[in-house]
């Protein structure tokens, strides 16, 4: 297997996801990661993240805002996806494990890992919906 290079950009996006926990859009790393470095291109982050996730370094998280989403917390966990504001955030609840039980019960193949999704209007967005 081919080694990757060492790379200040790439360091920098890692270090940005595990920084945050809002789950950020490759153009809100962009928009992060060209304050320190200037002349990145958008291209590059997505280069990046591609890799990264490849890698297992990093999550992509598809959500119905029909953007990518990123998370540095690779262990697994749940998410919430407003669909009012269209954050993702994490949510501390414990995985289900018996969920890839039941999968690994009904599937011939190899389940390494189960994510699920949960969606509704966050807190936010309940208190806005209240006010008006």
């Amino acid at each position: 297997m081919a080694t990757t290079n060492y790379s200040r950009q790439r360091e920098a996006i890692v270090n940005y996801l595990r920084s945050t926990t809002c789950h950020p859009t490759a153009d809100t790393i962009y928009e992060n990661i060209k304050k320190t470095y200037p002349k990145i291109s958008l291209g590059t982050v997505y280069r990046n993240l591609n890799l990264l996730t490849a890698q297992g370094v990093i999550l992509r998280l598809s959500c119905d805002d029909n953007k990518d989403h990123y998370d540095a917390t690779t262990e697994p966990h749940h998410h919430f996806f407003c669909r009012c504001c269209k954050e993702v955030s994490d949510l501390p609840v414990k995985p289900f494990e018996p969920a890839t039980l039941l999968g690994e019960a009904s599937f011939s193949g190899r389940i390494e890992s189960c994510f699920t999704y949960f969606q509704g209007v966050c807190p936010d967005c309940m208190n806005e919906e209240e006010t008006v």
